[in-house]
């Protein structure tokens, strides 16, 4: 689950429009213990490098121990196995759940060949996620109806879909899993 954080979402500092209504689907998908669970979550600090008054391009969002950080109170994160924060490294963006994480050895020590991404936004930190489990030899299945696109520029969740597919990542709807 990629991002599903209260500053993401209606009311956020950069909320994805309708991004809260993709919960319900995915805590009905997050109750099965055959997964491994893992949330993605940005942990920015005061002064990340991405904030508009550091010479970033987004607002400040999802600061570290903040109510917007926070995930979503909606979404069933109790389920979670393991949370992976990014982003924390004030010097550097990090869109992906990779980018300076352990998330690749958490995933290679629980011997995890295959991700079903789901999460905010289709975009951004999904889209780089899906990229970085495509390097790192893992099988994506992008869940479609447990995504959002920020869609800054209309049709950017489009190319991103597209971009998925064309890296071998295969998308599928949420009703074809238990």
């Amino acid at each position: 689950v990629v991002d599903l954080q209260n500053d993401f979402c209606s009311g956020g500092a950069l909320a994805v429009e309708k991004g809260d209504n993709i919960i319900p689907t995915i805590n009905r998908l997050l109750v099965s213990d055959e997964w491994l669970r893992i949330a993605t979550r940005d942990w920015h600090p005061q002064n990340h490098i991405s904030f508009e008054k550091q010479g970033g391009i987004w607002p400040e969002h999802c600061v570290q121990e903040s109510y917007g950080a926070q995930f979503h109170s909606l979404l069933d994160s109790h389920f979670f196995d393991k949370i992976i924060s990014k982003g924390t490294d004030e010097s550097s963006e990090a869109y992906s759940g990779f980018q300076g994480t352990e998330l690749a050895t958490v995933l290679k020590e629980n011997g995890i060949k295959k991700v079903y991404l789901c999460g905010l936004a289709t975009d951004y930190c999904v889209l780089a996620t899906a990229l970085d489990a495509r390097e790192e030899g893992l099988k994506v299945m992008l869940i479609s109806d447990c995504v959002k696109s920020a869609d800054i520029h209309e049709g950017d969740g489009h190319k991103a879909i597209q971009e998925m597919i064309k890296s071998g990542c295969d998308i599928l709807d949420s009703t074809v899993l238990k």
